[in-house]
């Protein structure tokens, strides 16, 4: 069962936490040899948003498929907390894991692995991050093939190059652009900047909003609807994946596509969303932590995984909204996807 907590119910909840089975061992006393080793596992999200929430639903039906394969047991359920994006209650998640001494913990989203890195640093827990979009420019990882300490994971890094030739395949005549993200998420730094320097290249002009809020971030695309641009980049921002839903209708009654770094924000009603696939990035994620708690793999030498960046979601509502004709941007689109595929606007995937 999923956890959502808040900080103010955070400290009632610790205290109520019982004493769980040994850390990787049998299932208590008295058991049989046919009994299930039981690994507890800690799972810290860091927001509810699709596309996180879609990454730990994919970790735990992974584990549970691997534990019946491997005859063992995978204690996700007890160890399971989000943190609401606040600093201070995923501190708090952090330290009650450890004390738990939950066998391996899975931080979802930047944030939340650079908390559990810094708690865990002179601690032997394995960490296995999901969803860091630049594990080295975080500084999680020594590199990308070689992590040097007892943390890895996976990689939605993001080919922004592609998502702006994307922009300019559908509008060739495009020459504002709007750059809306979270300055508050580190994840979004690189990627915003390779979009300044390719539309430097170009002679393109555009502005950047910013917001580390819901309202802040529907302030943001008021101000870029006043501005009149003719497309608006969003990296695999966490922050303005949480304000999608309410900011797409205005984006779209101004005629303006949005272009992001995942299908989630496509889901909640952008015009695309081009990215990693993050049902698989959550089972990857999984089998990482397999791979240490069962064949014995040191995380210090796993390489972070990452995936081909080839997956676009046009969300086909917005697209008409906007005045697209769904096939020709299709065709447009067609040489800087793998494939293409097409959703309707919903809170969450089903």
């Amino acid at each position: 069962m999923k956890k959502k907590i808040v900080s103010v119910l955070l400290t009632a909840v610790m205290a109520m936490s019982l004493a769980a089975c040994g850390s990787g061992t049998d299932a208590g006393a008295g058991a049989s040899a046919d009994d299930a080793k039981v690994y507890k596992v800690g799972i810290i999200q860091f927001v509810d948003d699709a596309s996180l929430n879609q990454i730990e639903k994919n970790i735990e039906t992974e584990l549970d498929k691997k534990g019946k394969e491997l005859g063992v047991t995978f204690d996700y359920a007890d160890y399971t907390f989000n943190g609401q994006a606040d600093a201070t209650t995923l501190n708090q998640i952090t330290t009650q894991l450890i004390s738990d001494e939950v066998d391996v913990i899975i931080p979802i989203a930047t944030p939340t692995a650079q908390i559990v890195q810094a708690a865990t640093e002179d601690n032997p827990i394995p960490v296995v991050f999901s969803a860091v979009s630049d594990p080295v420019g975080a500084s999680l990882v020594t590199s990308m093939d070689a992590p040097g300490s007892n943390i890895t994971g996976t990689s939605d890094a993001l080919n922004t190059n592609t998502i702006m030739d994307m922009i300019f395949a559908a509008n060739p005549d495009a020459d504002y652009i709007g750059l809306l993200y979270s300055k508050s998420e580190d994840a979004s730094a690189q990627a915003i900047a390779d979009a300044k320097a390719y539309l430097d290249a170009k002679g393109v002009a555009y502005i950047e909003k910013t917001g580390t809020t819901t309202d802040e971030v529907s302030s943001a695309a008021d101000a870029l609807v006043a501005e009149g641009v003719d497309a608006i980049f969003t990296p695999t921002d966490n922050t303005i994946m949480t304000a999608e839903l309410a900011i797409y209708e205005k984006l779209a009654e101004a005629g303006i596509p949005h272009y992001t770094g995942a299908d989630s924000f496509a889901l909640n009603g952008a015009f695309l969303g081009y990215g990693v696939d993050y049902a698989n990035l959550g089972v990857e994620t999984a089998d990482m932590v397999v791979e240490i708690l069962v064949d014995g793999k040191n995380p210090a030498e796993m390489a972070v995984k990452t995936f081909d960046n080839g997956l676009a979601t046009i969300n086909t509502q917005t697209c008409a909204a906007i005045g697209f004709d769904l096939e020709t941007v299709k065709a447009a689109l067609a040489d800087y996807c793998t494939q293409i595929s097409e959703i309707e606007t919903a809170e969450e995937f089903e």
